[in-house]
């Protein structure tokens, strides 16, 4: 049995700590990729919204993250060799990319969207790797070691995780799509990662589907203070009510009718999405416009209820509702009686996604910490939702966003007072600031 044991065991220690194989493995040096090339896939992975922070070096890590388990701080990946990744070889970073698996074999964690890079090319993977070899400039910056406790903080038993939630396989065509599906679907489950933040989680914090095959993939799930909604054909928290167009208009320029990108969201649209080249925005949408709803989930499609208007406009009801009132006093002036907001400038507030969501999170944080600067083409948004928690407090936010998540058909429910405070204790306010991190 002793035997048994020891060969258990070290079968088991050399599974968690073998570096697996790599299609670069004993690959001859590639002759240079174009500049524009390689950083417009690090434009597709959003490389840079994790890897920089406003005021560091491009690429230099420093970014805290967090998890479940604690704190961690995202790396160096310039090609510096002492504290980045200078001395990668192309089977090395295809590892790290694809697989989680950096240069001296440690596991990475799963925050590196490793399970969706997985998909990812080989031509895509080299491009990226002489990108960031030849185009970026080297910074000396040690990482900084995670916050995660020992022994929680040890990385081999992320080998048998791995074995369990990341697939290997890169992207396969779906012969019965069309070019242009089968674009977005790369783009959406593969270097686009979009299902690290809508997808939801399971008991080993796992994307729970990995692609389309899957409904509950892009079905919206709870992220680090946000709500990210289902991107599937979900009329309410999803994106049924969207045309094609409107999710292009969206990825492009940052708005269209239903909404403004905010939180997350604003982050990816300001370092990613609007960089992207027309036709591959053109394949998300596709994609994701073929991704059915849920009505089990979703429920019956919202429908506008003007009974709201008129109630706003007498004094009764708003002698009587606090919520109401709060709504008119701080919120009306933008978004109007109607809750139909100023265009695409102001968004709606009935109908809108994070206020049918089944979780208020998204309209309590943007509520009390306000929006960061989109900035679109280089132009920064003339209007942004302010932060209103040192205006209000916890109650009464709850009493405006009870109303509002209850108004114009709108079917989101009650916030309690109690949700208000956790996020006020866990959150901070968005930057005024016009924040673009730079590649270059």
């Amino acid at each position: 049995m002793l035997a048994i044991l020891v060969v258990a065991g070290s079968g088991a220690w050399w599974f968690a700590t073998r570096i697996p194989a790599s299609p670069f493995d004993g690959a001859a040096p590639a002759a240079a990729t174009p500049l524009e090339r390689g950083e417009y896939v690090a434009r597709l992975g959003d490389c840079v919204a994790c890897h920089s922070t406003e005021h560091g070096a491009p690429f230099a890590g420093g970014l805290p993250m967090g998890t479940p388990l604690g704190t961690i701080f995202a790396t160096n990946i310039t090609p510096d060799r002492e504290t980045g990744i200078g001395g990668y070889t192309l089977s090395q970073f295809d590892n790290a990319v694809r697989r989680g698996i950096g240069a001296d074999g440690r596991r990475l964690y799963p925050a590196m969207p490793y399970p969706s890079y997985a998909r990812m090319s080989d031509e895509d993977v080299r491009a990226l790797y002489d990108y960031f070899q030849r185009h970026v400039q080297p910074v000396r910056q040690a990482n900084q070691a995670s916050h995660i406790p020992w022994p929680l903080n040890m990385r081999w038993p992320l080998a048998f995780w791995n074995l369990v939630f990341a697939p290997t396989r890169p992207y396969q065509a779906a012969p019965q799509r069309d070019a242009a599906w089968n674009r977005g679907a790369y783009l959406v489950e593969g270097a686009g990662h979009c299902g690290s933040c809508h997808t939801p989680r399971g008991l080993a914090m796992q994307e729970v589907a990995l692609d389309s095959s899957d409904p509950r993939y892009l079905s919206g799930a709870l992220l680090d203070g946000w709500y990210a909604p289902s991107l599937r054909g979900d009329p309410n928290s999803g994106l049924g009510r969207w045309s094609e167009e409107e999710i292009f208009a969206y990825l492009k320029r940052g708005r269209n009718r239903h909404s403004v990108v905010f939180g997350s969201m604003m982050e990816a649209f300001n370092n990613s999405t609007q960089f992207m080249t027309d036709d591959d925005l053109r394949g998300i949408a596709r994609y994701l416009k073929s991704l059915p709803g849920d009505p089990a989930r979703d429920g019956a499609p919202w429908q506008y209820d003007p009974a709201t208007r008129t109630a706003l406009a007498s004094p009764a009801t708003l002698a009587a509702s606090p919520g109401a009132r709060g709504y008119m006093a701080r919120c009306g002036t933008c978004h109007g009686a109607d809750g139909q907001g100023r265009g695409e400038w102001i968004p709606p507030l009935a109908g809108a996604s994070s206020l049918l969501a089944p979780d208020a999170a998204s309209a309590i944080n943007i509520t009390l910490n306000g929006a960061g600067r989109v900035v679109a083409g280089g132009v920064a948004d003339a209007y942004r939702m302010p932060s209103l928690r040192n205006q209000i407090n916890d109650r009464e936010v709850a009493e405006i966003l009870s109303f509002i998540r209850t108004a114009w058909g709108n079917r989101g429910g009650a916030v309690t007072e109690e949700q208000v405070a956790k996020l006020r204790s866990q959150t901070n306010p968005a930057s005024s600031d016009v924040i673009v991190l730079q590649m270059r």
